[in-house]
């Protein structure tokens, strides 16, 4: 691949000379959905696919973006001196925001670059490809101008870009796993302090498996906000008996013996979520350390049934490419990864026979949806890093 796209480099742009090459991965929840702004711990951890990017620096002050991913927009043209925002750059924004939050902070490069990105993470799949290119330019531009900027800052400035200069309000776990993640171990990550630590992902004889709904998230903004806004009524009704800041500092027990305070239904159901899907959490960090995953698998089915019938994010595609798996005795566990309504499920499946097992699930899935689904058999890899020779 990296010979590859050195080579497309060299085409697109008309250059000889050799660039450099990076690799920022994509990344999946393994658990703990909707857990990031209510306090809670999540489990992420990087993909083996990502996003490249293969990078020159120039001699003038000009910048050249080119994706092979949409190759009909051509090469999109700035400079150093105007990073503002623009509709007609698309995707070229999101590393124009990470170039601009550097400069910000007064890191300002003097020479331009040129720069080709492509991404094999499935669009809009909910495996935060926007995140992985974040981090890929941010990686490359700190490397190239010796910034020597720590890493843990570097993807708070990733999000800060996507807050600020895209307008997407996420939290930071996206690009944390990304830029933090490390082969074959899952990141254990409480939001609210970055406090984090690592759990190796033994699988032998399981495969890490992603299905794409081929449904794109169409609701999961508008529902994401209404989600958290219900949480917090949950938390203001919660905080006149209990003395907390978020959802999550409560336990489970704690809840049950506070949980008739909260007035309405519906936040009551979305409270019990985040808190219970944060126990979840940190018991599967534990049973993963174990290497029991057959636990974990467990763990994983019952957030997929809380995040139906209790915060309600699913919808009809995700719960059929669930419970498909769900009929296979070597799936060990399958739930929904990401917003929610589309996207994708993340699933622990034996390897023996495993392609008769996707084939059964594929099926079953377009007889209940009329839609084909996708697999991507993934490995657990490094987070955002320069390629060298041979990889």
């Amino acid at each position: 691949m990296r010979e590859e796209l050195m080579s497309s480099f060299k085409e697109v742009f008309k250059r000889s000379e050799e660039p450099r090459v990076y690799l920022s991965p994509g990344r999946v929840n393994l658990i703990g959905e909707h857990t990031d702004y209510n306090g809670g711990y999540v489990f992420p951890c990087a993909l083996s696919v990502g996003t490249y990017i293969v990078i020159a620096p120039r001699e003038d002050r000009t910048i050249r973006f080119y994706s092979k991913n949409f190759e009909d927009l051509g090469v999109i043209e700035t400079n150093l001196d105007d990073l503002s925002f623009q509709e007609e750059h698309d995707w070229a924004n999101y590393p124009k925001g990470v170039l601009s939050l550097f400069k910000e902070k007064g890191l300002t490069g003097t020479h331009g670059f040129d720069a080709l990105f492509f991404g094999n993470i499935p669009n809009g799949a909910g495996l935060s490809s926007s995140a992985s290119i974040e981090l890929a330019m941010a990686v490359a531009w700190d490397e190239m101008n010796h910034f020597q900027m720590e890493r843990i800052p570097m993807v708070q400035l990733c999000q800060q870009a996507e807050n600020e200069y895209i307008g997407v309000n996420c939290g930071v776990m996206d690009q944390f796993a990304i830029g933090m993640g490390k082969k074959d171990q899952a990141i254990l990550l409480d939001c609210d302090t970055l406090e984090y630590s690592y759990a190796p992902v033994k699988l032998e004889g399981v495969k890490l498996v992603l299905a794409n709904t081929n449904k794109r998230r169409g609701l999961a903004d508008s529902k994401y906000n209404e989600r958290r806004s219900e949480c917090e009524e949950a938390l203001a009704d919660l905080q006149k008996e209990v003395s907390i800041h978020h959802l999550c500092e409560l336990t489970t027990e704690q809840f049950e013996n506070h949980k008739s305070v909260i007035q309405n239904g519906t936040a009551l159901r979305r409270a019990k979520h985040a808190i219970a899907e944060n126990g979840r959490t940190k018991l599967a960090h534990k049973r993963l350390e174990e290497g029991n995953l057959i636990a974990v698998g467990e763990l994983m089915n019952e957030s997929h049934r809380s995040l139906r019938d209790d915060y309600e994010v699913t919808g009809e595609h995700l719960d059929a490419l669930v419970e498909a798996a769900w009929k296979e005795p070597s799936v060990l566990g399958a739930r929904m990864t990401g917003a929610g309504f589309g996207g994708c499920t993340v699933n622990l499946i034996k390897e023996d026979n495993i392609e008769e097992v996707l084939a059964r699930i594929a099926g079953d899935y377009k007889q209940r949806t009329g839609i084909e689904t996708e697999f991507y058999v993934v490995d657990v890899g490094d987070g955002t890093r320069e390629l060298t020779k041979g990889e």
